[in-house]
């Protein structure tokens, strides 16, 4: 009798698939960085517990952290298609039901709970989104119960076994542009085992409370967190505003190299925490931060200013070559932008199907995933059918870089535009100098 396969189970073309689907993750983004994997135990299971902010891209740049196999879950309404439902599982993605789906409903959990016991029992990373959600914010949501459930059941059905949950913040420098950056953050993992033992006075629900309230501070400082209230664009505005001001502070006091992306993660976060002293010792002087925040978001929206042109640190420099590289690579960018055309046309179409903006980089990595194999090869065909293969071979070669090359430049380009519009703004870079004073001159 065949043994039924496990959605754990070791599958070679699964594997073989994933070194493509990983390196079209890295090219997605113009800097991935992993921080903290020293802290991920080897000696028993792991469940991660990830923030979710850019909807399928936060499960593929958690995929790509290493070659280890991890069974990730979905909201269940996607495998309601048998279809889809069978390639859902074939790539390690489980159903789980949500309050929202109903009490009735939400019961099913029972046989996706035993499955993820399963997982864990083969020391494979289980991965859920405890959020229950997604938010193109920097924030974050209440956790659900499902994390606690898997993890108190899997504990009780494998006492001899240390089980962890892992705190994992993602933040992105844009959540809907292509080509942007990624910073993962590996946070202090919670060894389940020992908090129950540390707890046995309370019952199992108080103490999935009290682990709760834990894991939700955990994750907390592993992402770039901005309370979600009525000050959200204010502070995120704040932010942006003084980067680089920050980072000039922190790299005066500290001789430590940093990256760039774990220098600007520190520095937010150094800017949120001083507004929130702001507002308790001077309440006066944080209203008037406030509504400096207020004005400069929403005069900067409505003029089209990227952020980027706000935090970027060598202004001038920048606009310099950003326009070089433009100018240099334009005649190789206007080919290959009428090249990749379908790509970008596909996802114009798709995009204006969309209800929630934080796919958009999901569909275009899929896009990019499927459709530029295939048009390399319509390409290849006809290169090698008109031209001598001394010059086909060059041509292939040369378009193989072309979505990326061509989305950069157009990038470069865009980008200069709103240089030149913020120059052109005194108004909103009087209110950014205002700003700036109030955090770095205190």
């Amino acid at each position: 009798m065949r043994k039924e396969r496990k959605i754990q189970d070791n599958d070679h073309l699964y594997n073989l698939l994933r070194y493509y689907v990983d390196f079209v993750l890295r090219l997605s983004y113009r800097n991935v960085r992993y921080v903290g994997r020293e802290k991920i135990p080897q000696d028993g299971a792991v469940i991660y517990a990830v923030n979710h902010t850019n909807a399928l891209m936060d499960a593929l740049v958690l995929l790509a952290m290493d070659r280890r196999p991890k069974v990730f879950v979905a909201r269940a309404d996607i495998f309601r298609n048998p279809k889809l439902a069978k390639i859902l599982t074939w790539l390690k993605i489980m159903p789980i039901m949500r309050i929202r789906d109903g009490y009735d409903e939400v019961k099913k959990n029972n046989e996706t709970f035993e499955k993820a016991v399963d997982v864990l029992r083969d020391k494979i990373p289980f991965c859920i989104f405890p959020e229950g959600t997604h938010q193109a914010k920097y924030s974050s949501l209440p956790l659900s119960k499902g994390i606690f459930r898997i993890a108190f059941q899997a504990q009780e059905m494998m006492p001899d076994m240390p089980l962890y949950i892992v705190p994992v913040g993602l933040r992105y420098g844009n959540f809907f542009r292509f080509r942007s950056t990624v910073r993962v953050q590996i946070g202090d993992p919670i060894n389940v085992g020992e908090f129950i033992a540390a707890h046995s006075d309370q019952k199992a629900a108080e103490q999935m409370v009290e682990m709760k309230d834990v894991l939700t501070e955990r994750m907390k400082n592993t992402i770039f967190y901005i309370p979600n209230d009525e000050n959200y664009d204010a502070t995120y505005e704040i932010c942006a505003a003084v980067v680089k001001g920050q980072v000039r502070r922190m790299s005066a006091v500290s001789a430590r190299r940093q990256h760039p992306l774990d220098l600007h993660f520190e520095a937010n976060n150094t800017t949120v925490r001083e507004i929130a002293e702001l507002r308790q010792n001077d309440p006066d002087r944080a209203a008037r931060l406030m509504e400096l925040g207020n004005s400069a978001s929403v005069m900067r929206k409505s003029q089209r200013i990227s952020l980027a042109s706000v935090s970027v640190k060598y202004p001038v420099l920048s606009r310099v070559l950003k326009t070089l590289f433009a100018l240099v690579a334009l005649p190789y960018c206007i080919p290959v932008s009428v090249l990749t055309l379908p790509i970008n046309i596909l996802c114009s179409f798709i995009f204006t199907k969309l209800r929630d903006y934080a796919f958009r980089n999901s569909v275009r990595y899929l896009v990019n995933l499927f459709v530029w194999p295939l048009l390399m090869i319509i390409y290849s065909a006809v290169a090698y059918a008109v031209l001598p293969w001394q010059w086909a071979l060059p041509v292939t070669l040369a378009l193989l870089p072309a979505p990326i090359v061509a989305h950069e430049t157009w990038r470069l380009l865009r980008l200069g535009v709103s240089d030149i519009k913020l120059l052109a703004n005194s108004r909103l870079r009087a209110i950014y100098r205002e700003i700036r004073e109030i955090i770095l001159t205190k």
